[in-house]
């Protein structure tokens, strides 16, 4: 397949809107996040879905993380409490991935898992790719499953030109990826400490995590 391939700074409004409509229908894109690059599509295709653990060569046990414009996008499809407002004025947009549970809305977007890994991007191109869309994004990091997460133009254009539908280029990214937090439980569960500290996390919390 043809790989349509941008630079994310570069992109017209028609051609923004193009890819966002192909999106939306189901096509898979690799682009620039606040941290690595990601791969994702339309968060509510599942068959575009299955295309990205195909990909990937990733396990259908590891969940994809959701990725929002708003944080009211993110709260129209979980079930929203005090923890995740604190969080969510704290961090939001940026590098912190929060675990919550799926409202009615989103239950579709579980997929057998128990809750939802909800992250607010900071990053401009995705943000208006996600207006334009009209929706959320299903994500991972843009690598082969158990490979290095890709930060450098040339890795992502090795591995996913003529696999994906599109890929947009943001130059070389932080190596740092997203902290993971899970207020699915309680006490809240630390999973992956990234660009976002356990110390600073507890402070606007106000309490101890796991």
């Amino acid at each position: 397949m043809k790989t349509q391939i941008f630079n994310a700074a570069d992109l017209t409004d028609v051609q923004l809107a193009r890819a966002a409509q192909d999106i939306a229908r189901g096509a898979v894109a690799v682009f620039p996040t606040d941290t690595v690059y990601g791969i994702g599509t339309y968060a509510f295709n599942e068959d575009s879905i299955s295309r990205i653990y195909t990909l990937k060569n990733r396990p259908a046990g590891s969940a994809l993380q959701i990725l929002t414009g708003t944080v009211e996008q993110a709260k129209a499809i979980t079930q929203w409490g005090p923890q995740a407002q604190k969080l969510a004025q704290a961090f939001w947009p940026g590098a912190l991935t929060v675990i919550l549970p799926a409202n009615a809305a989103g239950q579709p977007l579980l997929r057998g898992f128990a809750a939802l890994g909800i992250r607010v991007s900071g990053n401009r191109f995705l943000v208006e790719l996600m207006t334009q869309m009209g929706g959320a994004l299903a994500s991972t990091s843009a690598n082969l499953h158990g490979q290095p997460t890709l930060t450098q133009e040339k890795d992502i254009l090795q591995t996913f030109d003529g696999k994906a539908d599109y890929i947009f280029l943001g130059g070389t990214l932080s190596p740092v990826a997203s902290s993971v937090i899970n207020l699915a439980q309680h006490p809240a569960h630390l999973i992956r400490e990234g660009a976002v500290s356990r110390a600073r996390l507890e402070q606007v919390l106000g309490e101890k995590i796991d």
